[in-house]
This record gives structure tokens, sequence and C-alpha cells, in this order.
């Protein structure tokens, strides 16, 4: 009963509590800064709210719901509290244990604020310690800076015992070399640093230096003239000693050049006197021994237009008109493609008795001096690293060439000899280019210009006997070709050849004047015999003779050529030209011979029309005769012609073709014949006299069989 009592009065208290006091909310609101405006206005929105509905409808049984857990709530905290009751002495002691915690972490508090204090004194002292650290760092790295340098200096300065003894007792070889080098340096040293001649240890170190420097200078010096002076001696083989025992040295040369330039001006001079004189003697001697193996292959009356019993046969071996290897080239021309071949040997050379054209001199001449030089400049520019001690060097033997080619030129009249000559300078002015050697390009220059004006004035000598050339001794009774044209077929020949590569305007210039001058003689020449047919047949065997032999110098040469230029060209184009007409002059005089009166009837009376009304008509008559004198003597005739052209030409390929020529216009002229006489009346009844074309056709074959 009293429970039930209870429970009314604790539902009564709810309900008491379940009245809204909205004054009381307000104020708490208030209080608590919540803002109720607009609770009314959302109150009646969710009124008609479904689940707002839902919930009002069910308030009695939520309210006991409510009152439920205010019970067990109320319960629960009757049993926490007895709980607590029960376990108060554990609370004492757990009260207990915090408060001795607190004061333990008190006490921990004060040691570790101890502890912070000490720990700030001492990072400052760390921070202290880090700049004296950093300030003793940078004064190690100055002072091992000053160190450096003061070790070089010590290094530069200092002179080793070991390297006073090499420079003052030492050999001179490798280590004396790099000795050399370390004294170099300390020169150097107290050459460029200004601040170092105020050193006092300079004071005293410098005297000694000095002497050193004297030593070396003095000791090297010796060395290279001792060097130098094996030059000297006979037969020493100058580019094995220069490149086997100088070039090691090269050093000593650098040394005297930074140190001493009084020294080494002494030593270069003493080293150009001494290879001077050395070239020059052994070029001397070269020469000297060249000259031995020289075959004399033209004199002065070695001209073209020369008549040959006017030469003295008793200066030359062999009279001169059967000595054409003098105007032609030959074999000679096979030294251009020998010009990098070896010099002479002349001692094994003279041992074989054998005897050279002057060309063949002068290519092994130049061949030893070219080889030489490059050596020689090669050595200057490693050795002294000078170039231009060359010509100083060379002056000797450039001088002992010129005065031998002074003496070998007035007297040289072999002018394929000279072109050879230029020819060769020309081929080793290339060689020097292709090398990157510009030390004989001026020596060179001078020696082409040398050879071109005695080479112009052979060249005129040859032109002047052809100019100035007495027919009356000239001439012989004889058709077939002359000696002088034969010497200037070979010559121009040969000239034409050698202007292929170099291509000299001059020279076909020259070449030209000169077939002027031929042309004339051999007109001249012709004229001398009396009969018209002679002087053809005179100058087509000239003719025939100097194209045969341009052709065939152009076709047979062991020397390759392209083509044999445009003055060869030409010059061929025209004597062609003048072989033809020639040809034509002798065909017409050879069937004018056998054939006359065919021959003039055909050009006066075969061109008339029967029926023109001309006051003589050509009858059977007139025509009779001259074809039954053709039909009976035709073939003989033929066989005379053939036996004419055999005795007449040289050149039985070239007799050939003009008999060929002959026979064709022999069978023009009986063409025309035959048709001249279809339109005479009545000319039909001399065709049984007619030879027929097909005949004549056989027999011209005939003869070309036999070519």
């Amino acid at each position: 009963m009293t429970e039930v009592v209870s429970n009314q009065s604790v539902d009564a208290n709810d309900d008491s509590k379940n009245v809204l006091d909205l004054g009381a909310v307000d104020d708490a609101a208030s209080d608590d800064g919540v803002s109720l405006e607009g609770l009314e206005q959302e109150l009646q929105d969710y009124k008609t709210d479904d689940v707002v509905t839902i919930i009002l409808s069910q308030g009695p049984t939520s309210r006991n719901y409510t009152k439920d857990v205010e019970n067990n709530l109320r319960r629960i905290e009757l049993d926490s509290i007895q709980d607590y009751i029960k376990e108060s002495d554990n609370l004492i002691s757990l009260h207990d244990q915090i408060h001795d915690c607190n004061t333990i972490l008190l006490q921990m508090e004060k040691l570790l604020s101890g502890f912070q204090v000490e720990i700030g004194s001492i990072s400052s002292d760390i921070k202290v310690l880090q700049e004296r650290s950093m300030d003793m760092g940078l004064k190690l790295k100055n002072r091992k800076a000053a160190e450096s340098k003061l070790a070089k200096f010590v290094e530069d300065v200092i002179l080793p015992p070991r390297m006073i003894d090499i420079i003052v007792d030492g050999e001179v070889n490798e280590e004396y070399m790099r000795t050399l080098e370390i004294l170099s340096r300390k020169l150097k040293f107290l050459e460029i640093d200004t601040m170092v001649k105020t050193s006092k240890m300079i004071t005293t170190v410098q005297p000694e230096l000095e002497k050193l420097h004297q030593k070396a200078v003095s000791k090297v010096f010796d060395f290279i003239i001792q060097k130098l002076n094996a030059l000297r001696r006979p037969k020493t083989n100058v580019q094995i000693l220069q490149q086997s025992i100088l070039l090691k040295y090269k050093y000593v040369i650098l040394f005297l050049k930074e140190h001493n330039t009084e020294v080494y001006r002494d030593i270069r001079a003493a080293y150009i006197d001494t290879m001077n004189k050395v070239l020059s003697t052994n070029i001397h001697a070269y020469i000297q021994a060249l000259v031995k193996l020289q075959l004399d292959v033209a004199t002065a009356t070695d001209l073209i237009g020369v008549d040959t019993r006017s030469t003295s046969l008793f200066s030359r071996g062999e009279p001169l008109k059967n000595r054409s290897a003098v105007f032609s080239l030959g074999d000679r021309i096979n030294i251009l493609k020998e010009i990098d071949e070896p010099a002479l040997i002349p001692h094994i050379a003279e041992a074989s008795s054998k005897k050279y054209p002057y060309e063949v001199l002068f290519r092994s001449l130049h061949k030893l001096l070219m080889d030489t030089a490059a050596s020689e400049y090669l050595f200057c520019d490693e050795f002294f690293r000078e170039q231009s001690m060359f010509c100083d060097i060379f002056a000797g033997p450039f001088s002992v060439i010129d005065e031998h080619l002074n003496t070998i030129l007035p007297n040289f009249y072999d002018a394929i000899g000279l072109m050879l000559m230029i020819r060769i300078i020309h081929q080793n002015q290339l060689i020097m280019s292709r090398r990157r050697l510009p030390c004989l390009d001026s020596y060179l220059d001078k020696v082409n210009i040398s050879l071109w004006p005695r080479f112009k004035m052979v060249f005129d000598m040859h032109l002047s006997s052809l100019r100035n050339a007495n027919i009356r001794t000239l001439w012989e009774d004889d058709v077939h070709p002359h000696y002088v044209m034969r010497r200037y077929a070979e010559f121009t020949a040969s000239l034409i050849q050698l202007n292929v590569d170099y291509g000299d305007g001059q020279l076909e210039l020259n070449l030209e004047r000169l077939r002027l001058a031929v042309d004339d003689l051999l007109v001249k020449l012709a004229k001398l015999f009396q009969k018209p047919k002679q002087q053809t047949v005179f100058a087509i065997n000239n003719y025939d003779m100097t194209i045969s032999v341009l052709k065939l110098k152009r076709s047979s040469s062991s020397f390759v050529f392209q083509e044999a230029g445009p003055e060869g060209g030409r010059i061929q184009m025209h004597l062609e030209e003048l072989l033809k007409s020639n040809t034509a002059i002798y065909v017409e005089e050879l069937l004018h011979e056998q054939f006359s009166n065919l021959i003039k009837f055909v050009k006066t009376r075969a061109c008339e029309e029967p029926s023109s009304g001309s006051e003589h008509p050509i009858s059977v008559s007139e025509v009779e005769p001259i074809v039954k004198d053709f039909a009976s003597r035709w073939k003989a005739a033929i066989e005379l012609m053939n036996n004419d052209v055999i005795t007449s030409f040289s050149n039985f390929l070239c007799g050939m073709e003009i008999l060929r020529a002959a026979l064709t216009q022999l069978l023009l002229y009986h063409t025309r014949l035959s048709d001249c006489m279809k339109k005479i009346p009545g000319g039909t009844a001399l065709n049984k006299d007619l030879i027929s074309i097909s005949s004549i056709m056989y027999e011209i074959r005939k003869y070309s069989r036999t070519f």
C-alpha cells in the first residue's frame, strides 16, 4: 500500500513536472541564449504531421514506459551507492595512493625543472663550441692553403742535391732532359712571380740557381755542337742521325730558346751552316755523278729543217736522217709514270754502263731534292720549331742546282727533253702540294720559269729551220715521205702528247706556227717535181705519213691519254682535208692517163640532150670509138692503175684506198656514158660492146679483196 502511494505521489510529481511552464522555458531559453521565436508556428506545422499524430495518440503507453525506466534507474542508483559504501576502504586507500603519487610527481617536477635549467646552459655551451669549431676549421683551411703554397714555393725554389749532381756531373741523356725540365720550371718561377723576388730565401738560392743555369747551358751547347759535328763526317746518313739521335734531345733546343737566346742563336747558326755545307756537298757530288750518265740526245744542228747532208757526220755516229728518235717521244714518256720512283744510284747505274737522257737525270735530281727538303723541313719544324730556317739551310743546295742548270740549259737543244722536264716540275709541284709542304714552291716556280724560255728558244730554232730551209738541198727526186715531214710528224705528236694534261695555250699557238711553216715548205718541195702527178703523190705521201704518226702516237702510247687535245685535233683535221683534196686531184690525173677520151666526153658532151637542137648533136659514130676503146683495154688499164698506185704510195692501205676511189670514180664515168647512150638514137646498137656495170663492180671487188 505504501508502495502504491509512493508511486502515485511520484506520478503526481511527474504530472506536475510534465505541466509546461512556458515562463520557465522562456527564462531558461533566455538564460541559454536560445531564441524560441517561431516555436508556436512550428508546433502548428507539426500538428498535422502523421508521425507526430501517431506518437501523441500513444501518449499513456509512453508515460508508463517512462516511469518504468525512472524506477529502474533509481533502483540501480541505490545499488551503486551500496557498492560504493562497500568499497569505501579501497577508495580511501586509492585516495592515499593518489596523494603519494602527487607528492612524488611534485618532486619529479622539481627535478626536471632543474634538468631543464642545466640543459639550457648546455645548449648555450654547445653554441659556443660550434662557433669555436667553425673558427678553428677556417683557420685550418687557411693554414692548409698557406702550407700548400709554401710547399710549392719551397719545391720551386729548393735545389735538391740529386738535381745538382745530374746537371753538373751527369751525362746528357733522358734523365738529364727531365732534370732540365725541372730546372726550367724553377727559372721560370723566379722570372714570372715578382713577389718571389722579394723573398729573403731567394737571395741565397738565386746565385746557386744561376750557376746551375750557366752550367746546363754550357753542357748542352757542347753536346749539341758535338752532334752537329757528326753530321759533317763523310758518308753520314744525315736523316737517320736526325731522326734517331737529335730528335731525342729536342727539349735542349727549347730550353736554350727559353732561357738563353744568344746560345740558341749560335746553335741555330751552327746547324744552318753545317746542313748548308753538307747538303751542298752531297748534291754537288750527286750532280757530278749524274753528269757521267748523261746521254746527249740533240745538238744545235738537230733541227727539223736541217739538211742531213750538211750535218757533220764526224760529230755524230750516224746520219741524222736515220735518227728520227731525236724528234720522237717514244718510251721517254715513261719517265712521267716513274715520277715518284726512287732516285738513280749513280755507281750502280755507272756499273751497268748505261746512259740516260737528261730528263731521267733531272727527275732523279729533283726526286732526291724533294725527299731531302721534305725531311729537313719537317725536322726543322719539330726540332727547332722554326720553318723559316729552311730557306737559309737550302740556300746553298739551291745555288748548286742553279749553277748546274745554268751550265746545262744554254747548251741543251732537246725540245722534247725540255718539255719533259717542264712536265716533271709540274708533277713535282702536285706531289709537294699533296704532301702539304710549301718549302719548294718558290724554287720549283723558278726552275719552271727558267725552262720555258729555253724551250721557246729551241722551238723557235726548229721553226726557223723550216722557214729558212734551202729547198734545193732538201729536195730529193723521190715521191715517198720526206724525212723533214717525218721529223715534223714525230715532233708534233710528241709535243701534243706532252701537252694533254698541261694544256698550255702558248704551246698550241707555237704548234700552229710550226704547221704553217711545214705546209709552206712541203708546197715548195712539191713544186720542184716536174710532173703535176708527182707533186700530188709527194703531197699525199707526206700528209698520209703525218696523219698516221699522229694517230699512232695517240693509240699505241704506253701513257694513258683521253684525247690529243684541241690543237692535235685541229692539226689532224687540217691534214686530212689536205689529203682528201690531193687524193681527189690524183684520182682525176690517174684516170685521165688511161681514160682521157671517156672523161673528156662525159664532162663535155654527156650532159647534152640529143633533142636540144644543138649544132653537133651526139651521134653513135662519136660514141662508138670511146665504147670500143674502153671495152678493149679497161682491164689492162685498171691493172696499170694498180701498179702505178703500188709504186707511188709507201702506205699500202692509203694506196688501196686511193685505187678504190679511182675505180669508184671510173664506175661513175662509165655509168654516165651508159646513160648517155640510152638517149642517143640508135645507141642500143652499141650495147654489145658496152661493158656491164656488174663486170666493173666485180673487178673493183677483186682489187678490194687484195687488202
